[in-house]
């Protein structure tokens, strides 16, 4: 059952990335990849969140993690697509932009995390 929560959580991630790059292509015309970066930072909250609720419910929900933060959070965020893009940028001469991009990416997610799991 675990990979079928695996299985079923991943493609919806993957469809909901596919989606916010899809809805901030149509809002932003830049060199900035802001569609893999707001998955990635959405996907840094989701599974903070998640690790939050779960922290005291030991046995409880064991669906939960497959399925949201194994599956959902895996296929939501994309380091595959973060990277190709950051190769893009560099490669056509962008290259403040991929700096600007590789340590926002960073930053903001491990620094959400931080925040979030802090509060416990």
């Amino acid at each position: 059952m675990t990979y079928l929560y695996i299985f079923i959580g991943g493609g919806l991630g993957s469809l909901a990335r596919f989606l916010v790059s899809k809805i901030t292509a149509s809002f932003f015309t830049m060199n900035f990849p802001i569609g893999t970066f707001i998955s990635n930072i959405l996907s840094c909250v989701i599974l903070a969140i998640l690790v939050l609720f779960l922290a005291n419910k030991h046995g409880e929900f064991t669906w939960v993690q497959p399925l949201l933060i194994v599956g959902f959070c895996g296929g939501f965020s994309t380091f595959s697509s973060f990277s190709n893009e950051t190769f893009n940028l560099l490669s056509t001469g962008h290259t403040a932009i991929a700096l600007i991009n590789i340590c926002l990416s960073i930053l903001v997610g491990i620094g959400l995390i931080f925040i979030l799991r802090a509060k416990v």
